[in-house]
């Protein structure tokens, strides 16, 4: 069975990657680039789509996200108000 939505959630960690990034003042090109350097190669067309719940996020890109914001992978797994 193929799960593509967890409630009304295409990801829950969206909202919470926007905030890092804000937080860092890292635009979504400059994040995509530093995806890219971790062999990860996403757009920021990609990133947006994260952001906003339009695009399924895969277990590597959240654990690179991690890496880049210098936070633990389980902070991912909290769902905020958008």
């Amino acid at each position: 069975m193929k799960i593509n939505k967890y409630n009304e959630f295409k990801n829950i960690s969206g909202p919470i990657l926007k905030q890092l990034r804000l937080k860092d003042k890292l635009s979504q090109r400059a994040l995509a680039e530093k995806l890219q350097l971790l062999g990860i190669d996403l757009t920021s067309k990609e990133i947006s789509k994260i952001e906003n719940d339009t695009r399924l996020v895969q277990d590597f890109e959240l654990f690179a996200f991690a890496k880049i914001f210098n936070v633990s992978a389980d902070i991912f797994n909290t769902i905020i108000n958008k």
